[in-house]
């Protein structure tokens, strides 16, 4: 069985979809096979993986709504991905009228995701069914962080939805951390928000934090992860001591 990791926090802006990219491929450079889903309406990730959103017929979209096999709709590029765009927007009130609606992406990751090692969501800013959804058929979520006043008060609110849906839907949910994500290290503001945030919640905070750069917009807009844009920049370094981390901690 692969670990499911779900990358999520309903805060927008806080570089979820580069981190989930980022690592998703670093994991690939360690030699693990990795699946990525985009669960945003907005196709982030599918865009930064060098894909138009809008030219795609078929996304995860129809494997939730139409129950489509993920295997119709896997496109491979750095890693194997499963596309979104804005079609999924109007998962939400489909899905709300269905018996067991939180459990729509589990099953359709059961009868696919035996061939990867890793299966990473890029969830939406939100805390809707589709955030819901990945949280359920996740084993483990990662919180990425950008490290300011806003985005540090919205994660006792986020745990609080943890705690949720661990009593609900998936008890066995672990919370592996949060990546500090956007960081200036020459704010003291920036530095103390990221002093105060796992001794606040509890919370490891792994290291090190991810440098705030221009470079990753550039690999967004080149369809590229920073690892294969800019290999050698300190974001994509961060980056893999994460994965490296990670994969560590799951006996690879």
């Amino acid at each position: 069985m692969p670990r499911v990791i779900a990358f999520a926090n309903q805060k927008g802006g806080v570089a979820k979809t580069t981190t989930t990219l980022s690592i998703a491929v670093a994991l690939a450079e360690l030699g693990r096979r990795v699946l990525a889903v985009d669960l945003d309406p907005q196709g982030a990730l599918t865009y930064s993986m060098g894909i138009d959103p809008d030219g795609l017929e078929e996304t995860v979209n129809d494997v939730l709504v139409r129950k489509l096999p993920m295997e119709k709709v896997v496109i491979t590029r750095e890693v194997d991905l499963i596309p979104a765009n804005i079609d999924l927007a109007g998962a939400e009130a489909v899905l709300l009228a269905k018996t067991g609606r939180e459990y729509a992406l589990e099953r359709a990751l059961r009868d696919f995701s035996d061939g990867y090692d890793y299966v990473l969501f890029d969830c939406p800013p939100s805390l809707g069914i589709i955030t819901i959804n990945a949280l359920t058929a996740a084993s483990e979520v990662l919180i990425p962080l950008q490290c300011e006043a806003l985005s540090h008060r919205g994660v006792g609110q986020f745990l609080e939805t943890l705690g949720d849906i661990r009593h609900f839907t998936n008890p066995s949910l672990t919370t592996s951390g949060i990546i500090p994500t956007l960081f200036d290290g020459r704010s003291k503001h920036t530095r103390m928000v990221l002093e105060d945030v796992g001794e606040r919640y509890g919370v490891r905070v792994l290291e090190p934090p991810v440098p705030k750069s221009i470079r990753f917009a550039e690999a967004s807009q080149a369809g590229r992860s920073i690892l294969s844009y800019a290999s050698s920049h300190p974001g994509a370094a961060a980056y893999r001591s994460h994965a490296h981390t990670i994969d560590a901690e799951g006996g690879g």
